[in-house]
């Protein structure tokens, strides 16, 4: 695998100057949604590194210094595992082989769904919702999507993770396995509070009262925000979109959403010539009503798959760049990406 880093051994060499670490466990988390849950716990104790600066792509970043120092002084490290960040793994192999790391796709009782392949997809069939409101709370384990995999019952089934989201081309590489966007599903989130609090616990026994209470606390906080959520995008459930990377479907399927196509494949590659204009079809043949575009990416492929359509366009971030870092990011994003999506609705009616 090509490590995007500059080389990770003298890298370590580097830092090893660092200074001695607090009682309290100095903690790094990969991305901001996974920062704010571990900052969540953390509150009124310390807080976390954050390793993918807010903004970037995770799936072919490239660190710098200071990130790196994140890594290496960390005793828990909180990631989403390596189909979202596949460079990440032998980062924190060589920068820090004695930390405690979670990798949060592996956490018992995570839901997860498999890659979908093409660029337009089947509408999502939301029956094995059972009707259940997202908004309801607590009703947490009977929710996994038929295609989806309860780590509590199958552990993978012995997955080989290598490859899932490397970047490169669209036909460069393997898009079989898991979808890493897992922290776009709230229940998702919760469980791994609850994993977070853990783990911090084991290294931290002193507050690992606060630690449990900062985690129902936060999961309070996710239920009222996915209720909130629920009730925004009431009117949009019927609405059929297209996004620019395949980035959603936890989102989509907790909620009973239906996108119809992504321009560019989970991973965020670069999409083929082909696929843009398959999804530039779909637009077209299904009267799509709003298409959405990341500040992370190339906006001008959204404007070449929405020109001639009359469609809306708007914006939605899985990693919420412009929400503040912090413990009450994780709603914020759950809330904002409903509201983004809905006031799309509004402008296509």
């Amino acid at each position: 695998m090509s490590i995007r880093l500059l080389g990770l051994s003298g890298l370590a060499g580097l830092l090893s100057s660092g200074v001695a670490l607090a009682d309290v466990p100095q903690v790094a988390a990969d991305i901001v949604p996974v920062h704010g849950l571990v900052a969540k716990v953390m509150e009124g104790v310390g807080e976390p590194e954050l390793i993918i600066r807010q903004g970037a792509s995770p799936h072919g970043y490239s660190m710098r210094p200071s990130d790196a120092r994140g890594v290496q002084e960390a005793d828990a490290i909180f990631w989403i595992g390596p189909e979202l960040a596949p460079w990440m793994e032998d980062a924190i192999a060589s920068l820090a082989p004695d930390a405690e790391v979670v990798e949060l796709l592996e956490v018992d009782g995570t839901k997860t769904l498999e890659f979908r392949t093409g660029a337009t997809f089947a509408p999502h069939d939301h029956g094995n919702h059972e009707g259940h409101d997202p908004g309801d709370g607590p009703a947490h384990e009977e929710h996994a999507p038929e295609t989806g995999h309860d780590h509590a019952e199958d552990d993978h089934a012995g997955q080989d993770h290598a490859g899932h989201a490397q970047a490169g081309g669209e036909h460069g590489h393997s898009h079989e396995g898991l979808d890493p966007h897992a922290w776009l599903d709230p229940e998702n989130a919760r469980v791994w509070l609850d994993a977070i609090a853990a783990t911090l616990s084991d290294l931290d026994p002193e507050n690992a009262e606060t630690y449990a209470s900062n985690a129902e606390a936060g999961k309070a906080e996710i239920d009222a925000a996915a209720g909130q959520a629920a009730a925004t995008l009431e009117p949009a459930t019927d609405l059929r979109f297209v996004v620019f990377h395949d980035a959603y479907q936890y989102y989509e399927t907790r909620f009973e959403l239906s996108t119809v196509g992504a321009i560019e494949l989970s991973d965020a590659s670069d999409p083929s010539p082909a696929r843009i204009e398959e999804v530039r079809d779909t637009v077209r043949d299904l009267e799509v009503s709003c298409i959405f575009f990341e500040p992370q990416f190339n906006q001008a492929l959204v404007q070449t798959v929405a020109e001639g359509a009359d469609v809306q366009t708007g914006t939605i971030d899985p990693v919420g760049t412009d929400i503040a870092p912090g413990p009450d990011f994780y709603p914020q994003l759950i809330t904002t990406i409903a509201e983004e999506i809905a006031s799309c609705a509004d402008g296509a009616r």
